[in-house]
């Protein structure tokens, strides 16, 4: 394995790809952009949020789904800052305000940025889309329970911008996520690759070898001592026409108290799992924007739907988003939730209006 891994990296450093995805929630913070930042920026968001859910009886809640404010900028020539708080009470699980990303960026080569510090994984298309930019209120099962934790501890080589048709992110990490002390001396790897083929038509492509490990709870592993994750994906843009797909596997352990993303509850696992989905949009004259979701997950590729059909999810999203201006954005989603056995009654309306500042 580890003539694997040595080769990843070898790969990774030869064959890099298009523009590096967010690290942190602000899809402009330095490290990403070759255009100099300035010296200090305040931003943030906050995304109010309404959801329905049509089950017997039915459940009706107000809630904040992201409330985030930070500061970037620049320290002398070739060194950037990123820090980022999260204030919602209903993502992390603890309540009160909590430091999510805080990194430090050393980016005199456009080819080789290193940044040290709390960040997202550099893995997959929808992760590391920027939260303010998803084009759903919420990012597909596969994404929330595939990729998790969505953020962690380490350090990340990066290189490429949005200029070009090549970028990479290789990045050493803890692999505990925020708000939790390693607890031993192996860290995991995730890299991801893209590559702009034609000017409409961007592949990408994420890897993660990794050793799960969980609080002072000393539970012995249940698929042993790796977890290894590899996903695709595809974007095109026929002017204002948008088109995303991504497909992502994953086995081995995993850390149950890491947790699912952005405040998803964690499920149950089996030893193989994978999922996918496929996104297609549309930008009107009038600032309206129709969206369709189509997506996939089984939780245990092992096991037939017909011994446990709850393993195995399909949903349907149908939207639409409406932009006031570049700051001001509203969205309402109709989540319709397929099961192929038993019909549950689960679907969910979502609204939320989001502020960016």
């Amino acid at each position: 394995m580890k003539n694997k891994i040595l080769i990843l990296f070898v790969l990774v450093f030869i064959f890099n790809a298009n523009n590096i995805n967010a690290q942190g929630c602000d899809s402009d913070e330095p490290a990403n952009d070759s255009i100099p930042a300035p010296k200090i920026k305040i931003f943030g968001f906050f995304q109010p949020e309404y959801n329905y859910t049509l089950s017997d009886p039915s459940e009706s809640t107000f809630s904040f789904r992201r409330a985030r404010i930070g500061v970037r900028g620049r320290v002398f020539d070739d060194f950037s800052y990123y820090f980022m708080l999260e204030a919602s009470p209903f993502i992390g699980g603890v309540g009160s305000a909590y430091l999510m990303d805080a990194f430090v960026t050393w980016d005199k080569f456009n080819w080789a940025k290193i940044s040290v510090g709390s960040f997202k994984q550099p893995f997959g298309l929808e992760v590391t889309t920027a939260c303010s930019r998803l084009t759903t209120i919420e990012r597909a099962i596969v994404s929330d329970q595939l990729v998790s934790p969505q953020r962690d501890y380490g350090i990340i080589v990066m290189g490429g911008n949005k200029y070009t048709k090549l970028g990479y992110s290789v990045a050493l990490m803890n692999g505990t996520g925020l708000n939790v002390k390693d607890n031993n001396n192996k860290k995991d790897i995730i890299g991801r690759v893209t590559y702009k083929l034609l000017d409409f038509m961007t592949l990408g492509g994420s890897f993660r070898y990794g050793f799960p490990r969980y609080d002072n709870n000393d539970r012995d592993l249940i698929f042993g001592h790796t977890r290894t994750t590899y996903g695709g994906d595809i974007s095109l843009n026929f002017n204002n026409l948008h088109i995303q797909g991504e497909y992502i596997h994953d086995e081995g352990d995993y850390n149950l108290d890491a947790g699912g993303g952005c405040g998803s509850e964690p499920l149950i696992l089996g030893e193989k799992r994978d999922g996918a989905y496929g996104m297609v949009w549309y930008d009107t004259k009038w600032n309206i924007q129709p969206v369709f979701k189509y997506e996939f997950f089984d939780q245990d590729l092992d096991k037939k739907n017909w011994v446990n059909p709850n393993l195995y999810s399909e949903r349907m999203t149908i939207g639409v988003n409406y932009f006031f201006n570049d700051k001001i954005r509203l969205q309402v989603n109709y989540q319709a939730n397929i099961e192929t056995v038993i019909n549950v009654d689960n679907d969910k309306f979502l609204a939320q209006i989001q502020v960016v500042f």
